[in-house]
């Protein structure tokens, strides 16, 4: 498929970061982008926008059962999105954010229900990627970010799988070569200050214990 140079940004050797208020303008208004994390590659769009959300569900073909996490840029935007956080939620953020993990906190009403599929919790992480990290400071909002595929396929790590996937559907893509890692991140949850490992990706429950115990 051949892109609309418009709707894509080839950042395998750009530095021009600025360019990146462009998809972070199309995100701040509804839109869904392709960009690359340190993981894999993330769907992403305006994670406060209920219409917005329910978009992202249905180009995923992602059931709304599952809920979606909230990529952001800092400790601050975690505080405006989540509530009652603990001295161990707190300790496990200070370990490993930014980085590949994703932490289940209670949410704040501001957190729209579609996007936890009515739970009363939010997963969200601080990327360790510097295009995500610039996404959301332009975008200035929460981006509601699953990995770049159809649901039940492989996660993307290659923008060209993803395209083919894809095509039209999003609004704009973001290429920065294969994924560094290749991996989803980590999904840790507190319950009774227990550590549950939701999903296990590079960060490990004993490095989490490790890091709890320092």
């Amino acid at each position: 498929m051949r892109l609309n140079m418009k709707n894509f940004l080839d950042f395998k050797s750009e530095k021009e970061y600025e360019k990146l208020k462009i998809p972070a303008k199309i995100i701040k208004n509804g839109g869904i982008v392709v960009f690359p994390t340190e993981t894999v590659y993330g769907i992403g769009t305006n994670g406060l926008d209920e219409k917005a959300i329910k978009r992202l569900y249905e180009i995923k073909k992602r059931p709304f059962n599952k809920p979606i996490s909230l990529l952001v840029s800092d400790i601050k935007m975690v505080e405006e999105l989540a509530k009652e956080i603990t001295d161990i939620e707190y300790k496990i953020m200070e370990k490993f954010f930014p980085g590949p993990l994703t932490i289940i906190l209670k949410k704040k009403d501001i957190v729209p229900d579609i996007l936890t599929s009515n739970g009363d919790t939010v997963g969200i992480r601080i990327p360790e990627g510097k295009i995500a990290r610039k996404l959301i400071e332009y975008a200035k909002t929460p981006i509601a970010t699953p990995s770049a595929n159809i649901t039940g396929k492989n996660a993307g790590v290659n923008i060209d799988n993803i395209k083919r996937d894809f095509g039209d559907e999003i609004d704009f893509y973001i290429d920065e070569g294969d994924s560094k890692l290749g991996k989803s991140s980590t999904i840790v949850k507190i319950e009774n200050k227990k550590i549950n490992i939701l999903r296990e990706g590079t960060i490990t429950k004993k490095q989490i214990e490790d890091a709890l115990c320092t």
